[in-house]
């Protein structure tokens, strides 16, 4: 159940829309449901020898505003009290008995009209739909005072959650005050008028979120703007210093043929250009030299070197999740998760992108609380954001699809990570939004690492029978229960099994190395345990994403060469090092 509020000044107008046809004719049978005293006129159902809606809707007009007109000069200029209660569509159809209902718990809530005060204001509730009704009230009461009303929005909230509960409605969850502004009834169908997909205030808050994320100075921000096609207006004091900005969409203009401009605080609290310098002065580190973790492979394309080092470093932002650091620390790493989300989403091969823009749309959510980001180092998350967004758009194949495989697959950890983080504190829509994401993430995953995961378990099964079972035997000791779940079978490990193989070719302890990615951070939430613990081994061990270019492997007996242009026997073709070097490692065709 979703109240509305709004104020006005035109009671007369309001009753005129509320008893009409709508703006396209969704409003029917338009009737009252309850009033302050139970025997108001009603305009839709007048019972008089001689109905006329005109005249009822009149009287019905000036009996509102009866103590408004009395009060003068003291009633507020913004008199009219508009609040919309609308229940969820999934639930059932309340009848005008329990309709009567809420609206009087509504307007004792929120000191409108209290239970048995006899000076309480005058109001009405009208229905013209199955689904909700409208109350309007005069704040002005019987003494002629003004009602006290802090907070009014919040109070309407509490107590819808408490009729959710008694009437056995979808219960939902209550809004903090932190969430982004969502686009009014006539934006929607402006919208739809214009053929728009969406609202252009949700179109530009996206549009803001991506251009600041990993952006390293104001300058380059505004830059981004312009660069995704927005207008942008800079606002600056006398002293010519800027002090917020507007953006607009080419095209999107009012009824004068003016820019409709969004400033950046209306469309998300987080996208002021005050939070947006405090996000940039955090810094980024300038990314000139390829990670530790990557700088062993020359042959692999930026955008997969920059994925691999972003795997790892959103690995301990779930690990700083899900430990005892200070709120502000973990509310700014969810901020940089924010941005990382957005840099994949942007930069992902067209079969992942939808998945990847909704979770980075859902998790915008997540990264607003009450807790502040502030004072807080995210230079690592934030330089990884920067770095996936310069290395530029990734292919869907090869070790770009994998590696964007292996993120998705952490971010996925660190999603449901920041779901219990916010959870425990109480935060109801930022752990929806949390779970939300993680949903998205998973079907983003499925689509990226069907092929590499398919390769791997055929290479798993590929395998000499007694090396098979060796490493099958190193998995059960390590993770008893899921050989267990496996019921013995070695399906649901033949990438995990094929991977140690590789690990243990290139000089790793495959029982070392394993233990060691077991014991990063907690898996229970991993919804394939096997998949996660096969990227957390790739990238600790170096081995490639994509499993067409794994190594391969050398007859019994031959020691494994140090460099590629040898890693050749008589049971393997010659690799991929044996071909030219294309121009763009992006460019070079696929390994078989």
């Amino acid at each position: 159940m979703v109240p509305k509020i709004r104020r006005g000044s035109r009671t007369h107008g309001l009753l005129v829309y509320l008893y009409g046809p709508g703006k396209r004719d969704e409003h029917t049978d338009a009737h009252l449901v309850g009033s302050w005293d139970g025997f108001a006129p009603d305009p839709g159902r007048d019972t008089s020898p001689d109905p006329d809606p005109k005249v009822t809707l009149a009287r019905l007009s000036a009996a509102l505003d009866l103590r408004v007109k009395q009060a003068g000069t003291t009633a507020p200029a913004q008199h009219v009290w508009h609040c919309s209660v609308r229940t969820d569509p999934g639930d059932r159809n309340l009848t005008d008995a329990e309709w009567n209902t809420v609206a009087r718990r509504l307007v004792h809530a929120v000191n409108l009209a209290p239970e048995g005060d006899p000076d309480g204001c005058r109001w009405v509730a009208v229905r013209h739909a199955d689904d909700h009704i409208h109350i309007l009230a005069t704040m002005v009461r019987g003494d002629l005072r003004r009602p006290r009303m802090n907070y009014d929005f919040k109070k309407a909230q509490a107590e819808c959650r408490r009729i959710e509960k008694e009437m056995g409605l979808r219960q939902l969850r209550s809004g903090d005050g932190t969430g982004a502004k969502s686009p009014t009834s006539a934006e929607r169908f402006k919208a739809e008028r214009t053929g728009r997909p969406e609202a252009p205030r949700e179109t530009l808050r996206e549009a803001v979120r991506q251009a600041v994320a990993g952006a390293a100075t104001e300058e380059e921000f505004f830059t981004r703007l312009r660069e995704a096609g927005l207008r942008v207006k800079i606002r600056n004091a006398p002293s010519g210093d800027a002090i917020g900005y507007n953006v607009a969409l080419p095209g999107d203009r009012n009824r004068d043929r003016e820019p409709i401009w969004f400033a950046g605080s209306t469309l998300a609290p987080d996208l002021s250009l005050p939070k947006i310098r405090i996000r940039l002065a955090d810094g980024t580190a300038e990314q000139t030299m390829p990670s530790a973790a990557t700088s062993g492979r020359p042959n692999w394309s930026p955008p997969a070197r920059e994925r691999r080092s972003a795997a790892g470093i959103a690995e301990r932002a779930a690990v700083l999740l899900d430990s005892d650091s200070d709120d502000d620390e973990a509310a700014a790493q969810l901020v940089g998760v924010g941005e990382l989300l957005d840099a994949v989403a942007q930069t992902s091969p067209a079969a992942t992108r939808a998945e990847l823009s909704a979770a980075a749309r859902a998790f915008e959510r997540a990264t607003r609380s009450h807790v502040r980001a502030e004072r807080a180092d995210t230079r690592a998350i934030r330089s990884a954001a920067r770095g996936i967004i310069q290395a530029g758009s990734a292919l869907g194949r090869g070790e770009d699809g994998g590696t964007t495989a292996m993120l998705v697959s952490t971010l996925v950890l660190v999603a449901l990570a920041a779901a219990r983080w916010h959870s425990a504190r109480g935060h109801a829509q930022q752990a929806h939004a949390s779970r939300q994401t993680a949903e998205h993430l998973r079907a983003a995953y499925r689509q990226a690492a069907a092929t590499p995961m398919r390769t791997l378990r055929e290479q798993g099964r590929a395998l000499p029978e007694a090396e098979r079972r060796s490493h099958e035997a190193t998995i059960r000791a390590a993770l008893p229960e899921e050989g267990l779940r496996a019921d013995n079978s070695s399906t649901k490990t033949d990438a995990l099994a094929a991977t140690l193989a590789q690990a243990e070719q290139a000089g790793h302890d495959p029982k070392a190395l394993l233990q060691q990615a077991i014991d990063m951070r907690e898996l229970d939430t991993a919804e394939d345990v096997n998949d996660v613990l096969v990227w957390r081994l790739r990238r600790l061990a170096q081995l490639p994403a994509h499993p067409g270019e794994a190594t391969r492997r050398p007859q019994a007996g031959i020691s494994q060469p140090k460099t590629s242009a040898n890693r050749t026997s008589t049971r393997t073709a010659p690799t991929a090092a044996a071909r030219p070097a294309a121009s763009d490692p992006r460019n070079r065709p696929p390994r078989r």
